[in-house]
This record gives structure tokens, C-alpha cells and sequence, in this order.
């Protein structure tokens, strides 16, 4: 690791490794990096605070659009999975985008790179469950994210669902500690102190702490310490959302946040480490709330194209006579955009002859496109995808006509 970097640093020290990489068989004589806990609230300037604000109002935008939605819950599903597979690819990890929407009523289309993905659909889900339930994180709680999130992984080792008792490597072009720009504090006792200290950071919140500043910080020092062998960057990313819940900034967990840092992967990862190095805030805390307001704003164009869909579809069921189940099917398809007759009888209870004719309605009403994939028993509501998958700022607007309108 780069001493002279990250040697003056007034927010951590250095401390000196050595021994055998286990991995390589080579021995090392290094430093790794103990960032001190968390204390008050930096010192930012003027702009920095701007930009804090404006990405609090975005945050307050979204909030409102999913108090709009009737049922929330339908939306979570998409946004969690389009969050699943950035946050993955962010870690090396890539699925397509439409093989994770798809993932139920798919066959044979199982991967290695799908099933960790989906690891991460399970683990968030029974994140974002238990703080609705108890307004905290604890440690308990990340070490089962961790667990769910490595299952069947090749980072499903001895410290699967623990904080790790090994080093870890950041930026190793190898892997090894010898040649790692980045190294985080060892195993240990002190390293368990500092995931409790941050968890308690998390919890604390007050009339006196700026929310999103306060969420800045964690997620900085959350990717600091390293908690985990593997895994921390998608734990870390999922605890801003989090905190946000716990903080009564979002009531759903609507946002998804990796897709924006994903497309500035080098200044995400340089950002975190200027920090360690200067102890300076401000950059890393506009560069946080730029990707919060965009990533705010970006979901709530999502959540207003989605409602405005199924408002449509449902106008043309409504002028096709078309009623009971058929009806029953447009309402989730904002939050299914894949559907299969299999899954939708279980879905409803009801007969495989009754789905397959109320398909074949929303088929004839181009509603449902389909049938594809390996065994013809794919549908797809192709406005719905679209919606859901176009790119940050290509998103059709709320009053764009259907694709088969325009």
C-alpha cells in the first residue's frame, strides 16, 4: 500500500502487516489503514451544502411519487433487481438486466453470475424487512446479508456471515497484499469495535445530524473498514438505502443507487480514497449527494412512467370489455414485466386454460408480447421493460404513447 498516500492522513493511521500470503505463498511487510471512528459532523462548504439540499428534495420527491403508488410493494420488485445487478456489476459480478427481471418464469437460462445476483434480490429483501419491522441495523442483520449475499459463491469460505479474520486487498491487480493500493485494517478485535461503532454511527440519528451527510459518512467508513472477505461494496451500497428508511427519508425502498455509481466507477473508488488520505469531506459528500439526487430523480420519472402504463393498459382493457382475471394480470405487470401461464396460476389460483386465455386477451390487445424463450412460455409487457430499463435520462416521458401507439 502506498504509505506516503495515506500516511498523514488526520482521520485513520497506519499500521505495519507482515507474514505469508496465504493465497501466493509469498511473504509481505505492509501497512493497512484503521480509520478512526466516526465523530461530529464535518465542517462543509456553502456549495456542498447546496448540493445537499437539492438532493434532499429529490429524495422527498421520491418518497411522495411512492405514497402515489397503491400497492408500493409491486414497484419493489423491479427497482430492487435493476439495483441487484448494477450493484453486482459494479463487483464483477454481470447478469443481463433482462434474465433478472425474467428470472421465475425463465428456463434453463441459470447461471453462475444469475443465481449470486439473485443472492443479493434475497438478501436485501430480507434487509428492507426487518427495518420496517425494527428501525435498526445490527450487526446480526449484515452478517446474515453477508451469508445470503455469499451462498454458494466462491466467497462462501470459513467467514461466510462473520466479519472476516483474514486481510483483505483493494485495487491488487493480483489479488495479493504486496501490490494493493489500498489495505484495510486487520482482523481482530479492534476491527469488530469498528463495525459496531459504525452500526451505532447509523443508528444515531438526531435533530443535529444532516440525514444524507450523516449517510455520506457511514457509507465511507462502512467501505473503509472492510467488514467483510467479500461482498462489502453491495452491503455497503444497500445500508445507504437503509439509513435512509431507518432516518424517515424513504418509507419505501424505492431507490436504486448502483446504476449512477456504476457509471463513474474510477471517481466513485478514487473519492472514497481521497477521504482516508486527506480527511477532507466536501468533495466526497457533493460527488454522494449528486448520484442520490440523480438516482432520486431518475426513479421517480421511472415510478411516474410506470403508473401512467398501467393506467393505459387499463383503459384498454376497459374499452375491450375486458374484465376478472384479465384485469387481475394488468395490475402487476408494473412490477412483473415478465409473466408465464405456469406462474400466473399460482399465482391467482386459478386453472391454466383460464390464464392462458386471459394471456392470449392481453397478447391480442399487444398489452403482452409473446410467446418466447426456450419453451414458448414467456410473455413480456414490453412498455413495462422499457420503462424499466432504459437508460438514466432515456426514459419515455410520462405522456409518450405505448410502442405500439406511436
Amino acid at each position: 500500500m502506498n504509505s506516503d498516500e495515506f500516511g498523514n492522513s488526520p482521520i485513520g493511521h497506519l499500521v505495519s502487516i507482515a507474514g505469508t500470503d496465504g493465497r501466493f505463498g509469498t511473504a509481505y511487510q505492509d501497512s493497512a489503514y484503521v480509520a478512526h471512528p466516526l465523530a461530529a459532523e464535518p465542517e462543509l462548504t456553502a456549495a456542498t451544502w447546496r448540493i445537499v439540499t437539492s438532493a434532499n428534495r429529490a429524495l422527498a420527491r421520491l418518497d411522495q411519487a411512492s405514497r402515489n403508488v397503491l400497492a408500493p410493494h409491486l414497484l419493489r420488485r423491479p427497482t430492487l433487481r435493476r439495483e441487484a445487478q448494477s450493484t453486482s456489476a459494479l463487483e464483477g459480478t454481470f447478469a443481463p438486466l433482462e434474465q433478472v427481471l425474467a428470472a421465475e418464469v425463465a428456463e434453463n437460462q441459470s447461471s453462475k453470475e444469475l443465481a449470486e445476483v439473485m443472492n443479493y434480490v434475497e438478501a436485501a429483501n430480507a434487509a428492507f424487512e426487518f427495518v420496517v419491522e425494527r428501525s435498526v441495523v445490527t450487526v446480526g442483520l449484515l452478517e446474515s446479508v453477508h451469508a445470503l449475499l455469499v451462498r454458494g459463491t466462491d466467497a462462501e469460505t470459513r467467514d461466510a456471515g462473520r466479519v472476516r479474520t483474514s486481510l483483505v486487498a483493494i485495487g491488487s491487480p493480483t489479488g495479493s497484499i504486496a501490490d494493493a493500493r489500498f489495505v484495510p485494517m486487520p482482523p481482530g478485535i479492534e476491527l469488530d469495535v469498528a463495525v459496531q461503532d459504525v452500526i451505532r454511527w447509523i443508528g444515531a440519528s438526531s435533530p443535529d445530524r444532516e440525514p444524507l451527510v450523516a449517510a455520506a459518512m457511514a457509507h465511507y467508513q462502512f467501505e473503509t473498514i472492510h467488514p467483510f472477505n467479500d461482498g462489502n461494496g453491495r452491503i455497503g451500497r444497500l445500508l445507504i438505502v437503509l439509513q435512509f428508511m431507518i432516518d424517515g427519508l424513504l418509507h419505501e425502498p424505492l431507490l436504486s443507487v448502483s446504476p449512477w455509481f456504476e457509471a463513474r466507477r474510477k471517481q466513485y473508488q478514487e473519492e472514497l480514497a481521497q477521504v482516508s488520505a486527506t480527511g477532507r469531506w466536501d468533495s466526497w459528500v457533493q460527488f454522494f449527494a449528486a448520484g442520490i439526487e440523480s438516482s432520486a430523480d431518475d426513479i421517480a420519472q421511472r415510478i411516474d412512467r410506470l403508473l401512467a402504463i398501467q393506467q393505459r393498459y387499463v383503459q384498454i382493457v376497459q374499452d375491450a370489455s375486458g374484465r376478472g382475471l384479465v384485469r387481475d394480470i394488468v395490475d402487476i405487470l408494473i412490477g412483473d414485466p415478465f409473466v408465464s401461464v405456469p406462474k400466473l396460476t399460482k399465482r391467482f389460483d386459478r386453472t391454466s386454460p383460464a390464464v392462458t386465455t386471459a394471456v392470449a386477451k392481453l397478447v391480442e390487445l399487444n398489452i403482452l408480447s409473446g410467446p418466447f424463450g426456450t419453451y414458448n412460455r414467456q410473455y413480456k409487457a414490453h412498455d413495462v421493460w422499457i420503462a424499466l430499463t432504459e437508460p438514466v435520462g432515456s426514459v419515455p416521458d410520462v405522456h409518450a404513447p405505448l410502442h405500439f401507439e406511436g
